[in-house]
């Protein structure tokens, strides 16, 4: 298990990478799943890992298994191997960036949110 420390940081990089509120990454999971034909339920809609950090942000801190700090950490590095936190916003300009956008919106981070 992680120390008291190590845990603490943790929570505060994740809670400063995830910006979005869990309404509002549930409301984009289940945008990004639906379609002409069929949606998928709500709790079934989006990423595995989308679902997962849906799960931590309804957590409270001492409520957390091995399995959410390892996708805590996976989201961590994700997002701040993409996105330098202290420039943005950062301006959608091509197709790329929209595309990026979207990924990183998938675990809970949305870089056009200040």
């Amino acid at each position: 298990m992680t120390d008291a420390l190590e845990l603490d940081a943790l929570w505060e990089d994740f809670h400063r990478v995830v910006n979005m509120t869990s309404q509002e990454l549930a409301a984009w999971l289940r945008m990004r799943d639906a379609d002409e034909d069929a949606e998928p339920l709500p709790d079934q809609a989006g990423t595995q890992t989308g679902q997962h950090v849906l799960a931590i942000l309804q957590k409270r801190r001492t409520d957390l298994t091995e399995d959410d700090l390892r996708v805590m950490r996976n989201v961590v590095d994700r997002v701040t191997s993409q996105v330098d936190l202290e420039d943005e916003p950062l301006p959608e300009v091509t197709p790329e960036d929209t595309r990026r956008r979207r990924r990183l919106m998938t675990v809970g981070h949305d870089p056009l949110k200040g």
